[in-house]
């Protein structure tokens, strides 16, 4: 399948929030929710709308996963952006009917291949140790375990931790 990714824009965030409600309860399986009120017509559109502040400020970059239809399969964003440092941090997430396809290992190789333009030094990265396909995309794409953290939490009756990892960008050195 051929994706591609594409900068959120203003005119995509009806559609970013059908597929949001659509992958709700999936994408709660695997990270921590982000409550009720983020499901909110009004609260999601005024949240994205400061997303899309960030974008223009080059402190985020928030990507859709789409197909050649223009359909939404999923998301990648690098956040936090540390001007100085030039460190990012990676999250990501696939719709449902689209795992296991390799959209994931796909897109952040796009968007590994995107940033290396940016002057972005580093890439962090974290999942959970039951989310083993995660792990594989990170690791798939160069990414480095750095740790396993000793702290646990619980998450939907599970006692998980974090790992961490990070990607370097080899250009740049």
């Amino acid at each position: 399948m051929n994706i591609i990714i594409e900068k959120l824009k203003d005119t995509d965030i009806e559609d970013l929030y059908e597929f949001e409600i659509e992958n709700r309860i999936f994408f709660e399986e695997m990270v921590p929710s982000r409550g009720d009120d983020y499901y909110i017509p009004e609260v999601f559109k005024v949240r994205n709308e400061s997303l899309l502040d960030e974008q223009v400020k080059g402190l985020s970059f928030f990507y859709l996963i789409k197909d050649e239809n223009n359909s939404i399969l999923g998301r990648i964003n690098l956040v936090d952006i540390d001007d100085s440092d030039k460190i990012g941090f990676l999250g990501y997430r696939v719709g449902q009917i689209h795992t296991g396809k390799g959209i994931a290992k796909k897109a952040l190789k796009l968007l590994l291949n995107t940033i290396v333009d940016l002057d972005i030094k580093e890439v962090k990265a974290k999942t959970t140790t039951n989310n083993i396909a995660s792990q594989k995309v990170l690791e798939q794409n160069g990414f480095e375990h750095i740790e396993t953290s000793d702290k646990e939490f619980e998450m939907n009756g599970q006692m998980l931790k974090f790992i961490n990892y990070k990607w370097t960008n080899k250009s740049l050195f």
